[in-house]
This record gives structure tokens, C-alpha cells and sequence, in this order.
């Protein structure tokens, strides 16, 4: 089995799924981490015993990695993305694809014009993998399910003021791009475009309810996303709860009315129209880091390696990743918050 040497760019909180992650897979070795802030560096060259370098271009040149994962706040995902790419070096990036349109694009169009056979790119949309997506995604396009009538989808949870303080590019429109919306309720609205054919036009506002005098950007969301042939979903979500509640998308179907719980332990609800049920358990998280954040981070690394050497690119990749960005920076132009672009 060929070996691949790993690079990680960015050695804050989400870093740690992905280095547990590249540990437990056979065939990932890590061989070096890269970051900006000294701390940080520090601590995961401590815990990792690889050696640290201060930026992305530093380690490629030294290491000459197969792929790097670059885990580093929003506005610096582009720029470690695009320095792997002209390395010839792979790249799997967590989410958003960036913290604005422009930038996303700039990666969009520079793998489009990277050669045939080049280096891939892949974009952590992990809940894709989740046992209730996938088989969900399967019963929709076998038709089994009827026509798709309408959703509802809803992120509830809390962030505290200290959250904001530990990390305060979380809260700024000019580092992190948005709030709720880019950093949390993003997989969400990935899972419903990705599930209902896209989104062909989005209403909605968002605001900042609860921390306006400590953040920018938006703590909460109401959208109504337009689907091809006139289905709708109403989306809410919030960082203003009490505590974290599973994230809910339910779809109202022709045959039956399909409930999707997240995290762990929700699974799949089917309540067909004749009166059966049916359920479809959720798999336990399969790698470090919340159960909110979704259970299957390795199961999308695990993939994006064993398809390195398939001809066509990576399936959740910045054309897919550009998606949601869209969506959600335009319930920022409707709402005049943020900058545009």
C-alpha cells in the first residue's frame, strides 16, 4: 500500500478530527503542521511530533507533502489551497469553501484550469456521509418516495460570549465572512440544496440577537429557499438557545413524511402514508470532536484518499462547496449585513 505524507495547515479546534483522523487511517502518515500563530504551533507539533512551520509554502517546500488539509479560519482557506495547487500538491479543506464569493471563486476557476490529472480538492462536507443522508439522497432520486411536497429544516444551538472572546475573527465579517450562517447552519443548507436539487432563488433575514455589542456578524436566521419545481424550505436557526438540540430536517413527500435527526442519535424517520414506519439508525461519530458537528469527518477523508487516483474529481469539491456559500451571502444582501462579494 502506497503511503501518503500529510501536511496540516491551521492547528485550531476542528484540526483535531483531522489528525485523528490521518492517524487511524492505514496509508496517511502525518509528516508536518503549518500555522500562524506561534501558540498553536507549538502545541501541535508538541502533541504530534512532526515539525511546524509557519506557513503553508514552508512546509511544502520542505516536506514536498502528497496533500495538505487545511483547517485554518475562514479567510485563510483560499490562500493554502491555491499554494497546494501550484505545487501539484492535493488539498482537502474544511468548510466554507471561503469567506466570501470572490475568493471562492478564485478556487472554483483555478482547479478548472489546473491539467487533466492534476491534484484534486475536496471540501469537508461530512454530513453527506451520514447513514440518514445517504440513504435519504438514495430514496429521493429512486423516486420512492413520491414528489417532494416541501421542508423544514432547523439548527438550534448556543454559543457564549466567551466563545466570541477565545477567537474573535469568529465574530468579524472580515475574517470568518458571516456568523451562524457561514460557520454552523452551513452544513445544513449544504445537506437541503444537495438533497432537493439545488436552490434556485433564497428569501429570508438574518440578525444578531444576542451579542450585538461583541460581534458582527449574524446569530440567528429565518430563510425560505426556493427549490426546482416550486418546492420550498423553511429554514431557522439560531446560536441563541439554551443548549445544543439535534439539528431536524424533515420532508414532506407524496408516500411519506420524512423526519432527519442530527447528531447521533436520530437516525432516519419514514412515516409512510399506508401507516408503516421505518428507521434508520445513525452510526457513532467515527472520529474526535463534537457529535454536533456530524458523525462521519473520517468516513469523508477515508473516501477522498481512496479516490486520489480516479480520473474524475473529488464529488463534494468547490463547484459542489460554492453552493451553499452562494445561498447564504445572499440572505446576507437581503439583509444588508456584511460585505458584498
Amino acid at each position: 500500500m502506497t503511503t501518503r505524507r500529510i501536511g496540516l495547515i491551521g492547528c485550531g479546534d476542528v484540526s483535531v478530527v483531522h489528525l485523528e483522523a490521518i492517524r487511524d487511517i492505514e496509508g496517511l502518515e502525518l509528516v508536518g503542521v503549518a500555522d500562524t500563530d506561534p501558540q498553536a504551533l507549538t502545541r501541535a507539533t508538541e502533541a504530534t511530533g512532526v515539525p511546524g512551520f509557519a506557513s503553508t509554502q514552508e512546509l511544502i517546500d520542505a516536506l514536498h507533502p502528497d496533500a495538505v488539509h487545511v483547517t485554518t479560519p475562514h479567510d485563510q482557506h483560499v490562500g493554502p489551497a491555491l499554494t497546494a495547487l501550484a505545487a501539484g500538491v492535493h488539498v482537502l479543506q474544511e468548510k466554507p469553501l471561503a469567506h466570501t464569493l470572490e475568493e471562492g471563486r478564485r478556487l472554483v476557476e483555478a482547479l478548472a484550469a489546473a491539467p487533466a490529472g492534476g491534484p484534486k480538492v475536496g471540501i469537508c462536507f461530512q454530513n453527506r456521509y451520514n447513514l440518514a443522508s445517504r440513504h435519504l439522497h438514495e430514496m429521493l432520486a429512486s423516486g420512492e418516495l413520491g414528489a417532494v411536497r416541501g421542508a423544514w429544516a432547523s439548527v438550534v444551538w448556543t454559543r457564549s460570549a466567551d466563545y466570541y472572546r477565545a477567537k474573535p475573527w469568529r465574530g468579524t465579517w472580515e475574517n470568518s465572512g458571516g456568523g451562524l450562517l457561514i460557520n454552523q447552519a452551513i452544513h445544513t443548507l449544504d445537506l437541503v440544496q444537495w438533497l432537493l436539487g439545488g436552490v434556485e432563488r433564497t428569501d429570508g433575514h438574518v440578525a444578531t440577537r444576542k451579542y450585538a455589542d461583541l460581534i458582527e456578524v449574524e446569530d440567528t436566521a429565518e430563510l425560505l429557499l426556493h427549490h426546482p419545481g416550486g418546492v420550498t424550505t423553511s429554514f431557522y436557526a439560531t446560536l441563541t438557545a439554551p443548549q445544543h438540540r439535534p439539528v431536524e430536517l424533515e420532508i414532506d413527500c407524496e408516500n411519506a413524511y420524512v423526519t432527519v435527526g442530527g447528531g447521533t442519535s436520530g437516525g432516519l424517520t419514514i412515516a409512510w402514508k399506508d401507516g408503516r414506519v421505518d428507521h434508520v439508525d445513525e452510526r457513532a461519530v467515527t472520529s474526535g470532536g463534537r457529535s454536533y458537528w456530524g458523525v462521519s469527518h473520517e468516513l469523508l477523508i477515508r473516501d477522498f484518499y481512496e479516490h486520489l487516483e480516479d480520473p474524475e474529481p473529488f464529488w463534494i469539491g468547490p463547484g459542489e462547496a460554492i453552493k451553499s456559500l452562494e445561498i447564504l451571502k445572499e440572505a446576507y444582501r437581503l439583509s444588508g449585513v456584511g460585505p458584498q462579494g
